[in-house]
């Protein structure tokens, strides 16, 4: 039996500064930088449709990954069974990103971008499915934030052209996943 060829792997690394212009290019800003050790972090909080201030931290290590890991919720303290249950429910029905437990019991939600695949669109699509699949369980999250202290109130009308709803629509197309999200300014 023959083994086919293995592809050939590509080893691209990716700078800080080339996800700063991309950022920029995106026109999202950034509330705080850090770098460790040759890894760098961006944290951003953005408005969706539904669910205000998702607070996503960015993490270059050049030549692995983009980790863009959101904050979805505070530190469970329910039955966790019924929490994880949900979780991992959502997780059947989301490519492209899963949700995770921290250290501290805390939702995450994770998309990984490998270094040599990433670019400004393939990280602006990656936030801004973060940012509908956060609009998408805005509703059945509330518990979770509100138990935690959480926001649970939607944006502001101020954050209706905001960046993160910019966000959402330049790359509604590619969410064919998400599609069933209704554009409320589509309705208006």
């Amino acid at each position: 039996m023959l083994t086919p060829p293995r592809p050939e792997r590509r080893t691209e690394s990716r700078t800080p500064a080339e996800i700063e212009a991309w950022l920029i290019e995106l026109g999202l800003e950034p509330v705080e930088r850090a770098e460790r050790d040759g890894i760098t972090s961006w944290d951003l909080v953005l408005d969706g449709r539904r669910r205000a201030r998702l607070r996503i931290t960015l993490i270059l290590e050049p030549a692995l990954a983009l980790i863009c890991w959101a904050h979805f919720a505070p530190p469970i303290n329910d039955s966790f069974r019924k929490s994880y249950r949900k979780l991992l429910r959502w997780n059947d029905d989301l490519p492209f990103v899963k949700f995770s437990v921290s250290e501290d019991e805390r939702p995450v939600l994770v998309a990984e971008l490998p270094a040599a695949h990433l670019s400004c669109d393939a990280m602006g699509l990656a936030l801004a499915r973060q940012l509908a699949v956060a609009d998408r369980f805005h509703t059945e999250s509330v518990e979770w934030r509100k138990a935690g202290g959480w926001p649970v109130a939607g944006p502001p009308v101020s954050a209706a052209d905001g960046p993160g709803v910019q966000l959402l629509r330049r790359y509604q197309s590619d969410l064919v996943e998400l599609a069933d999200l209704p554009d409320p300014a589509s309705a208006a």
